[in-house]
């Protein structure tokens, strides 16, 4: 089923991104709603948490066994954090996604799930959290429990700065120092070099996706740097992901990440600069196209570093 179809949820006809179809339609009916809240329907938001985590993990450079069950234990980790970020941003945005076309048909504006559904959803995911958390290491505990004041404040944020991508980039960014803190037991210099990348390639991918809501976000009175960049966008987001490249590029200096590394990265810099050269901010189909593209810049980043170790 296109993502740009009618919402199934709020029956509406408007562009949206919410995937009711496939698996999910599949779950019985009770479940469907808190799948759709979770937006286990769209994955590519726990790869965008995921990843940043496996940079570092790999940074670290601890042995295989280690490394390995850490990039388990994070992918779970990303799965059950990034649905409860969802879960709190639906709780703050109800009345607002009420409003604007494509987050209209989520459970929480529509209707589909309760308030108080929603909160014990959202206490049963901080647990399974709680649990993933405990088998880390101290560090990593206290930069795990840390980054839930990120999570509960980024909502504000769209009411309050121009720049809410920007708060974005620090709390979807904070797998870099966690993931380092947990494999390498505390933190280290490359780690400010990579949570700095990390958060201008955020910035850089979120304004592409803030396009998407650029009229609504307008109507409804939020803020966003889509909106303020307008078409200054594409300048912004090139400046933003060359500045990325360059960070991670030190973040793997630092770390000792040898010359192949290096030179791998022009991989994933050649989608960057794809996404660049693509975007059409009057194009929300292809805002999201290019959105999801780094998927793969990830992923090709996270290979960059292994082949330089």
């Amino acid at each position: 089923m296109s993502e740009a179809m009618a919402d199934p949820v709020a029956g509406g006809t408007g562009f949206t991104d919410i995937r009711a179809g496939g698996w999910v339609a599949r779950l019985p009916a009770r479940l469907r709603p808190f799948a759709l809240l979770a937006r286990l329907d769209r994955p590519i938001g726990v790869w965008l948490l995921f990843l940043p985590g496996l940079w570092s993990i790999l940074l670290a450079r601890a042995g295989v066994w280690t490394t390995l069950g850490l990039i388990a234990l994070f992918a779970v980790g990303a799965v059950v954090m990034r649905a409860a970020g969802c879960v709190v941003n639906d709780l703050w945005d109800r009345e607002l996604d009420r409003k604007v076309a494509r987050t209209a048909g989520r459970p929480l504006a529509s209707g589909a799930v309760s308030v108080p559904a929603a909160v014990a959803f959202l206490l049963l995911l901080l647990l399974a959290g709680l649990v993933i958390l405990l088998m880390l290491g101290r560090t990593a505990q206290i930069l795990g429990v840390a980054s839930l004041v990120l999570v509960a404040f980024y909502p504000a944020a769209k009411r309050v700065t121009w720049w809410p991508q920007v708060m974005l980039g620090f709390t979807f960014g904070w797998g870099a120092p966690l993931g380092y803190a947990a494999a390498h037991g505390a933190l280290g210099w490359p780690v400010l070099p990579l949570y700095a990348g990390t958060i201008l390639w955020i910035l850089g991918y979120d304004t592409i996706y803030a396009h998407q809501d650029r009229e609504d976000d307008a109507l409804a009175g939020i803020k966003s740097s889509a909106l303020r960049l307008g078409g200054r966008t594409r300048l912004f987001v090139a400046l933003w992901y060359a500045g990325m490249l360059a960070l991670i590029a030190a973040a793997m200096a630092v770390a000792g990440i040898g010359r192949d590394g290096l030179i791998a990265l022009a991989l994933p810099g050649a989608l960057l600069a794809w996404q660049v050269v693509r975007l059409d901010i009057d194009d929300p189909a292809r805002c999201l196209a290019l959105f999801k593209l780094n998927r793969w810049v990830g992923l090709l980043v996270g290979l960059a570093i292994l082949i330089g170790r």
